[in-house]
């Protein structure tokens, strides 16, 4: 009986929104419990946001879900699963803050995108170095994997890096609309738009400070 209860303790202590270092035991942690939006806090068009099969899908109006952490996170290791069926768009912020409306303001966005129009495709740090082809196809998991170090930012697509970007010192903001520069924050997933139908799914972080 003890048994059956200390193999049934991870699954419960996910279902109750704690958060576990992962099976490898490298350090990661998992962020999302696969049953509800515990931890999470979504923006504008909250409708947009649905769970299937262990992973938040972003289908609707623009909206925004960001961790809700409990400190800051500066240097860390973040690896999404992400499926996106045809012609869908959107995103995975870091060092965001929590805004109630409108595309976020801080921090930058790795791309999520293999057939929708915009020729900023998967990988991308939107507006900064920009990827033409992430050798992805749709209706398929792949692992986006976001290393950031100091002022340095990794992008990694099924383990194959395809940024990797040093932030000048100094760097000014982007515009008055978009910070795009490196300090801290949190982390957000986009829904982009009505058309586009986005999975996320086995969200894990490792803090690197």
């Amino acid at each position: 009986m003890i048994r059956k209860l200390m193999m049934a303790l991870p699954a419960l202590l996910l279902a109750a929104g704690f958060t576990l270092a992962d099976k490898k035991n490298d350090g990661f942690v998992t962020i999302t419990n696969g049953k509800d939006f515990s931890g999470w806090k979504a923006s504008e068009n909250k409708d947009s946001w649905s769970m299937k099969d262990g992973a938040f899908v972003a289908h609707g109006p623009r909206s925004h879900l960001f961790y809700q952490a409990d400190k800051p996170f500066k240097n860390f290791e973040l690896k999404v699963d992400v499926m996106t069926e045809p012609g869908s768009n959107g995103g995975i912020y870091f060092h965001t803050k929590y805004q109630e409306a409108g595309w976020p303001k801080y921090g930058y966005e790795a791309q999520v995108n293999i057939t929708h129009g915009d020729p900023k495709k998967s990988g991308s740090l939107y507006g900064v170095v920009n990827i033409a082809d992430p050798m992805l196809k749709d209706n398929e998991y792949y692992e986006t994997h976001i290393i950031v170090k100091d002022r340095n930012v990794v992008i990694k697509l099924n383990g194959r890096t395809v940024v990797d970007y040093t932030e000048p010192k100094g760097q000014e903001a982007f515009s008055k609309d978009f910070e795009r520069r490196l300090g801290d924050g949190t982390f957000a997933l986009q829904c982009h738009d009505p058309k586009s139908i986005v999975h996320f799914k086995n969200i894990r972080v490792k803090r690197l400070d």
